[in-house]
C-alpha cells in the first residue's frame, strides 16, 4: 500500500494535513490533490491490443510516464516492448505479475485492459494499494462485482474512470447539452446499434499451455479450465467464464450514450430477443440480439447487436440515435447530426478527429481526451466524464440485457438496486463462482 510519507510527498505543496480513512488509506480531498507540476507515473496492465490505444492516449498528456507494462504472456510483452520503443520512444519496466507492480509506491495510477473477468477484481486490488484506476469497459464481469467496485471507490477515495471514451467527445457533450436545452423537444427513445461480421471461433481443442503464458494468473478469479486453442488472446469475449458477450464488448458504448442523452438510470423492465444464428462453434452468447429497456417517464432504449452477419450493411457499423418530440439526433464518435421531424438535416457538428469503430484496438483522439480528463481529475479535481458510480449504471444495463436473454422473458427491475424481482433464473447470474482464494473483497 502507498505509505503516508509517499502520499504526502506527492500532494500539493503547502497542504496542511492528510485525512486518513478506513485501513489507514488517505482520503483524496481538495487539500491533497496532486500538483499539476508533479509527474504522474502509471502502469498499463494487459498490453496486447486495446492497451496500445491507451498508451498512445497516455502519451498525449504532458508530464505523465508509463513506468510499467504488465502482461501474463511473454510473447505479447516482447511485441509490445518493440512497439513501445517505436511509438513512444522508450520501454517501461516489465512485470508479469501485476500484484508485484502494485507494491511499488511510485505508481500513481493503473490502466486495466485485461480480459473482462479481471476488470473489477484487479481494480479493487489497485484501489486497496492506493492507486487511481482507469478500467476498460465493462467495469465488471457480473452485477455483484459492479456494486463492489463502486463501494471500493467510495471506501478508498481514489479516482476510478471507465473507458467509455465517447463521454469525452466534444460533439456528444454538445448534443447532450442541446438536448437538455430542448433542441429536439421531449426525448423519449434512444436507439443503440452495432454491426460486425465476426467469423467462427471453431471448436477448441485442449492443448498444452504455451510456455510464454502464465495460464494460472490469466485465469485469476475465474474457476479453472483446461487451456484450449481458441480462447487466448481474444476469443475469451465469447465464453461466459471470462467474457460478457457483445452487449458489453461494444454495446456498453452506445447504450451509455443513449442513457446519458435520455437522462435515465436503471430501467423498470428489460426484454431481450435473440440467439446464436450463424456458426456451430464454441461461442456461448447470442450473436444477434435485440434488447428493450423501459424507464419511468415513458422513455425507452433499444440495443441492436449483430456480432456475426451484417444484417443491414448499408448502416454504419455503430452509433446512437436519440428521438424527441421535435426532432432526432444521430451521434457517433466523430459527429453530431441534428434532424427535424421532416428528416432534413438542420446542423452537423464534426469531432475534428478520428476514432476507430469496429477493430479490436479502437484507437483515436477520444482516448487522449478521456485519459486527459482522468489525469485532470487526479491533479486538480476536475469533474470526471465517466466516474465509476455513473459508469457502473450503464454496465448494469448490459448485465440486465444478458440476464433477460437468459431468463427468456421480460424481467422486472428494482430501480434502487438493479436486482431482478421475482425471477430466480435471471438472478442466478447476479454473482459468479470464484476460484478458491480469488474472490474480490473490500
Amino acid at each position: 500500500m502507498t505509505t503516508r510519507r509517499n502520499f504526502i510527498k506527492k500532494t500539493t505543496a503547502g497542504s496542511a494535513a492528510v485525512t486518513l480513512g478506513a485501513m489507514g488509506m488517505p482520503i483524496l480531498t481538495k487539500a491533497n490533490i496532486l500538483s499539476p507540476n508533479d509527474q504522474l507515473q502509471v502502469a498499463v496492465i494487459g498490453v496486447r491490443s486495446r492497451a496500445k490505444a491507451l498508451t498512445m492516449g497516455i502519451n498525449k498528456s504532458p508530464n505523465v510516464k508509463i513506468i510499467y507494462n504488465c502482461d501474463v504472456d511473454d510473447t505479447i510483452i516482447e511485441d509490445h516492448n518493440t512497439w513501445s520503443q517505436k511509438t513512444i520512444g522508450y520501454v517501461p519496466k516489465v512485470e508479469k505479475d501485476f500484484r508485484k507492480m502494485l507494491e511499488d509506491k511510485d505508481v500513481d495510477a493503473v490502466f486495466i485492459a485485461t480480459p473482462e473477468h479481471w476488470h473489477a477484481p484487479m481494480a479493487i486490488l489497485a484501489l486497496q494499494a492506493g492507486k487511481h484506476v482507469y478500467v476498460e469497459k465493462p467495469c465488471s464481469h457480473n452485477p455483484y462485482e459492479n456494486g463492489l467496485l463502486v463501494e471500493a471507490q467510495k471506501k478508498y477515495g481514489k479516482k476510478v474512470q471507465m473507458g467509455n471514451q465517447q463521454r469525452s467527445a466534444k460533439t456528444s457533450i454538445m448534443a447532450v447539452q442541446d438536448i437538455r436545452n430542448g433542441i429536439i423537444g421531449e426525448v423519449y427513445k434512444g436507439e443503440a446499434y452495432y454491426s460486425n461480421n465476426r467469423g467462427s471461433i471453431g471448436e477448441g481443442k485442449i492443448i498444452d499451455v504455451p510456455s510464454s503464458l502464465d495460464w494460472e494468473l490469466w485465469q485469476g478469479p475465474a474457476p479453472r479450465e483446461a487451456y484450449k486453442d481458441n480462447v487466448h488472446p481474444y476469443n475469451w469475449h465469447w465464453f461466459r467464464n471470462w467474457g460478457t458477450g457483445e452487449i458489453h464488448n461494444n454495446g456498453t458504448h452506445e447504450i451509455d450514450i443513449c442513457r446519458w442523452a435520455l437522462g435515465v438510470d436503471l430501467p423498470e423492465t428489460v426484454t431481450s430477443f435473440g440467439g446464436k444464428y450463424t456458426f456451430q462453434d464454441d461461442w456461448e452468447f447470442v450473436d444477434n440480439q435485440q434488447v428493450t429497456y423501459s424507464f419511468s417517464g415513458n422513455k425507452f432504449i433499444t440495443w441492436t447487436g449483430h456480432s456475426r452477419g451484417l444484417m443491414k450493411p448499408e448502416r454504419p457499423g455503430r452509433g446512437a440515435t436519440i428521438y424527441g418530440s421535435k426532432g432526432t439526433i444521430e451521434l457517433s464518435r466523430e459527429s453530431y447530426q441534428l434532424y427535424g421531424l421532416d428528416g432534413e438535416v438542420i446542423k452537423t457538428e464534426l469531432e475534428g478527429g478520428t476514432s476507430a469503430t469496429i477493430d479490436t484496438m479502437g484507437a483515436g483522439d477520444l482516448d487522449g481526451m478521456h485519459i486527459a480528463n482522468f489525469f485532470n481529475a487526479i491533479r486538480i479535481d476536475e469533474p470526471q466524464n465517466s466516474p465509476i458510480a455513473d459508469a457502473s449504471v450503464t454496465t448494469m444495463l448490459c448485465h440486465l440485457g444478458n440476464m433477460a436473454q437468459d431468463a427468456g422473458e421480460t424481467i422486472q427491475i428494482d430501480t434502487t438496486t438493479g436486482k431482478v424481482l421475482n425471477n430466480e433464473k435471471a438472478m442466478a447470474s447476479w454473482k459468479r463462482e470464484y476460484e478458491a482464494g480469488w474472490e474480490p473483497k473490500l
